[in-house]
């Protein structure tokens, strides 16, 4: 299905399942003997919901079983779509589950008699059953059998409807299964389960947003009060990042991709960790008038904490996230310039981008040292002669108009390879961008050019003071000089990295200290460093990075220094972060990087280093696998939404938090697994001496451009919480 046939039949099942399954605080409580549970199970499939195995439709079947988890309904659609994958060679069985005449649930072989701990039990006939393990051998796996349910009783518990235990009878028709699809039918039932609870938290965070934006205490609405804004944009976060983790799967599995059933892993357990994180954060918001079960979001509750166990009676067949890459058949020698098969499943960016990637691959590895290293005296000319610094602009400005796509992959690739021109790329997209669209004609003849060659060392005078993420409270004043036409700047930055090396800074003034707004009064100058009245002075950042305070005192600029209109620095400033997706992508990339070499590191010797299957390390390294697979999506969606023109307005300040707070804790876990010996600096160290310097450079992802508790806040009030 299309993305459009998709959200049109997810409707119709809505819509359908609002007949007979209102609310789920009426109809879960309800619905013991399984009645309204029978007559929707009738309803979808007149409708063709249990066809869809046959289909191949998953895209869609996750859509109607997201649909179902919003009402806290436990429908087995995901198990009537793995059924008629495991029995499409019986056209009459397959005829009877698409017309719901065989009611099917999906379970593991039992030896204990009965089969316990299914939804829907009351409501169906029958149970396929697969088999438990896998064979060692690699040929078959056993036999999957349908079985006619003879008993069914309840358990009581978290599950509302109630949990079954059934009793089986013999099997009527059986279907032998390879290892491999085996394994794969497992994947499916996790990732429907998956979609379930991720779906029902995702309406609980819904229902705490209007509550937020309208119940009022102390006089306000309570969405107006940091912590709630806080608490709901991680939670949108979590929504957002697992969303695109399953479309993602459902993709790859359309496609026929390989990566497939690891893609869905991913996505099972990065829902795993946020589905319940979202489900209490909204009975957070909710408070007391969530507490109690006229309300619907205990029934979510209860749907999501019985989704997420559910999934130990389903294991995954390969082992966790963090088995399938420790234990990946990948070459020793890898070449650590390329991502390989054993790494983080790739996020393809269109033919475009693709192309463009194995290009850069291979200039880059053609320019490493033998130890992996770059030397930048001559890489810089290289890069510039092949016209990859601004290859985003116009013809006429010395670009070849790239795609957005292609200038992600430049900044991905560069930043995975460790190559040292974060200041060239930084110059393209924090200066030149906006010199193009703003500057003069002169100044786009002076500077771009530099740009391009990469020859501009430039440094950002945007903090102060009293003006770090809320720029628009700047006080650097430019005023102007009576005798020339010019300015005269007094003021004081904070935090300008790299200002010492520096030969200008794109510098943030307020020109008219009574504008209305705040930020209509800005004014943007690009100033030479030696110009008199400049005074500097060094700080070593935790990351070792030379950052400084500068001092402005009656500074003289020609006004041919402005850069845009007097008072209408906001919009060249806003322009100039418009370049964050690209520096995002960048971001993720060097975790990547990180994880590679972690990877490299675990594989030398995995049971040593990491334990064996089960072990805490290996579940530390798959949050980190995860967490960094669903940020890359975000980056992705976010790059996505640019390309479409809608900007990106909540995916790109969710990349950016997600990512900062996975440096954050990407550090601490790699220095936890390692031990001291990651702490250690040097080409002798593991992973080159980088991974504790990643940690130390975590917290200028979370504090630089802009704290995450602002970008928290700014996501929240997209999503329509008052200020």
């Amino acid at each position: 299905m299309t993305p459009d046939e998709t959200a049109v039949f997810a409707a119709s099942v809505a819509g359908i399942t609002a007949r007979y399954w209102a609310r789920a605080a009426d109809a879960g409580a309800a619905d013991a003997d399984g009645e309204r549970l029978s007559a929707l199970w009738a309803a979808g499939a007149d409708q063709g919901w249990f066809a869809l195995g046959e289909e191949e439709a998953l895209d869609a079947a996750l859509a109607a079983t997201r649909e179902l988890g919003r009402v806290a309904c436990p429908l087995p659609v995901a198990d009537a779509f793995v059924a008629a994958r495991v029995l499409g060679g019986e056209e009459k069985i397959a005829g009877q589950l698409a017309a719901g005449e065989i009611r099917v649930l999906m379970a593991l072989e039992s030896d204990a008699g009965e089969v316990r701990y299914l939804d829907a039990g009351p409501g169906a006939t029958h149970v396929l059953t697969l088999p438990p393990g896998s064979d060692a051998a690699g040929g078959t796996t056993g036999t999957a059998a349908l079985r006619p349910i003879t008993a069914c009783r309840p358990l009581p518990g978290m599950a509302v409807p109630a949990w079954s235990a059934v009793t089986l009878g013999a099997p009527e028709v059986t279907a032998e299964l390879t290892t491999e699809a085996a394994a794969g039918h497992v994947t499916l039932l996790r990732l429907g389960l998956a979609a379930r609870a991720l779906a029902a938290a995702e309406r609980a965070h819904e229902m705490a947003i209007e509550h937020a934006t309208t119940r009022r205490q102390f006089g306000q609405l309570i969405g107006g009060f940091g912590a709630v804004q806080q608490r709901v944009a991680a939670c949108q976060i979590d929504v957002s990042a697992g969303r695109q983790l399953l479309d993602r799967a459902a993709a790859a599995y359309a496609g026929g991709l390989a990566d497939w059933p690891l893609q869905a892993e991913i996505a099972v357990e990065f829902i795993t960790l946020a589905a319940r994180r979202v489900q209490f954060g909204a009975h957070h918001t909710l408070a007391a008038v969530g507490y109690f079960e006229e309300h619907d979001v205990p029934w979510l509750f209860r749907r999501v904490h019985a989704d997420i166990t559910r999934l130990a009676t389903l294991p995954p067949r390969a082992g966790t996230v963090a088995d399938v890459l420790v234990e990946a058949d990948a070459q020793a020698e890898a070449d650590v310039q390329v991502e390989t098969a054993a790494s983080l499943p790739a996020f393809d960016l269109g033919p475009a981008g693709e192309s463009f990637r194995a290009e850069i691959r291979a200039f880059l590895a053609a320019q490493a040292r033998p130890d992996g290293g770059f030397d930048q005296a001559t890489l810089v000319p290289a890069m510039a002669e092949r016209g990859w610094f601004g290859f985003g602009w116009p013809p006429e400005a010395g670009g070849r108009n790239a795609s957005q796509a292609e200038q992600v992959v430049l900044q991905e690739e560069a930043t995975y390879a460790r190559a040292p021109v974060r200041t060239q790329l930084s110059s393209v997209t924090l200066l030149g961008n906006s010199i193009l669209r703003h500057g003069t004609a002169r100044q786009r003849a002076a500077f771009l050019p530099l740009i391009r060659a990469g020859r501009l060392h430039f440094c950002l005078g945007y903090s102060e003071p009293e003006a770090g993420s809320d720029l628009a409270s700047l006080k650097t004043r430019a005023q102007r000089s009576g005798d020339d036409g010019g300015w005269v700047i007094n003021g004081q930055k904070l935090w300008t990295t790299g200002g010492h090396l520096a030969s200008h800074v794109w510098l943030a003034t307020r020109t008219d200290p009574d504008a209305s707004p705040r930020h209509a009064g800005i004014t943007v100058f690009l100033v030479p460093m030696d110009t008199p009245g400049i005074t500097i002075q060094q700080h070593r950042a935790l990351s070792g990075e030379i950052s400084c305070t500068v001092f402005y005192d009656d500074v003289r600029v020609p006004d041919s220094a402005r850069v845009g209109e007097v008072n209408g620095g906001w919009k060249v400033i806003t322009d100039a972060l418009a370049g964050e997706r690209v520096v995002m992508g960048g971001i993720a990339a060097s975790m990547l990087r990180q994880l590679d070499d972690l990877l490299a590191w675990v594989r030398a010797d995995p049971v040593a280093r990491v334990g064996p299957r089960g072990s805490a390390a290996r579940a530390k390294l798959g949050e980190l696998a995860v967490t960094l697979q669903a940020n890359r999506a975000l980056v992705a969606a976010a790059i996505a939404a640019t390309a479409a023109g809608r900007g990106g307005r909540l995916e790109a300040p969710m990349a950016a938090v997600l990512g900062g707070e996975l440096a954050e804790t990407f550090g601490q876990t790699l220095l936890d697994i390692i031990g001291p010996a990651g702490a250690l600096a040097g080409p002798a160290a593991p992973g080159g001496g980088e991974f504790e310097y990643g940690l130390r450079l975590s917290i200028m992802y979370v504090v630089g451009g802009g704290t995450n508790d602002i970008q928290r806040g700014l996501i929240a009030r997209g999503l329509g919480l008052p200020r």
